[in-house]
This record gives C-alpha cells, sequence and structure tokens, in this order.
C-alpha cells in the first residue's frame, strides 16, 4: 500500500522549505458549505494555497480524484507539459449531483515523485428542493 500523506499543522516549523513542500503537495476542496439535491455543484480542487507545483518531465501532478466518504465521485489525470512546464497552482472543477444525504467530501492527489497526498475533508449540506 502505498504512503498517504496529510496536511500537518507546520505553523511552528522553522523552515520555509517544508511549509512548501506541504503546500504544493496538498489537495485543497473549495466549494459552498450546502448544495441541493439533484442539483449540480462545483466542487474545485487546488493543488496548494501558497505554492505552485513543477510540471516537469519527471515531476508533475499525475491525477487528482473526488471522493465521497469511500465512493471515488470522479477523477482528472493529467501528463507532463498539461501546465506549460511551468510551476503551477494544479487545479481542477469538478461537477457532481449530489444524493438526499450530507457529503463528506476529500480529494486525493499523485505527484510523480512525491507520492500520494490527501486533502482536509470538507462537509456539505444537502437540502431539498421545495415543490
Amino acid at each position: 500500500m502505498p504512503r498517504v500523506f496529510t496536511p500537518v499543522d507546520i505553523s511552528l516549523e522553522e523552515k520555509e522549505a517544508r511549509r512548501d513542500y506541504f503546500d504544493r503537495h496538498t489537495p485543497v476542496i473549495i466549494c459552498e458549505p450546502n448544495a441541493r439535491q439533484g442539483k449540480k455543484f462545483k466542487v474545485k480542487v487546488r493543488m496548494g494555497t501558497e505554492y505552485p507545483h513543477p510540471d516537469d518531465a519527471d515531476h508533475f501532478i499525475s491525477y487528482i480524484q473526488l471522493w465521497n466518504r469511500e465512493t471515488m465521485l470522479a477523477e482528472a489525470r493529467f501528463a507532463p507539459g498539461s501546465q506549460g512546464h511551468q510551476s503551477e497552482h494544479v487545479e481542477v472543477d469538478f461537477y457532481i449531483v449530489p444524493g438526499p444525504v450530507s457529503m463528506n467530501l476529500s480529494a486525493m492527489a499523485v505527484c510523480t515523485k512525491h507520492g500520494l497526498w490527501q486533502s482536509e475533508s470538507r462537509e456539505v449540506a444537502i437540502s431539498k428542493d421545495e415543490p
């Protein structure tokens, strides 16, 4: 089983390099806290918030997955050079249609050099449309 990295509190770390390493590899979920059952719902997953990730032939983000608890909802795959061979915040917008139960979203991403990384979870409440 591959080693899965998760974000940790590095605010007390003295080295900027360590903060950079965690930030550029940790996926972040950006979405509204509420969704409507049966209506398209946008979920953005972005790699890092401050430091862009390289896009080299041997060091790039190869895929990003969106999960609701233990169920994978969507996946986007990237080839080297898809970010113009420049360091970027790799991001993807997923559009999902929620069911009747609240969601607990998380994202997984793979860096070809530094392995599998997991985001913090994001709760999304689901409401029904009233007739």
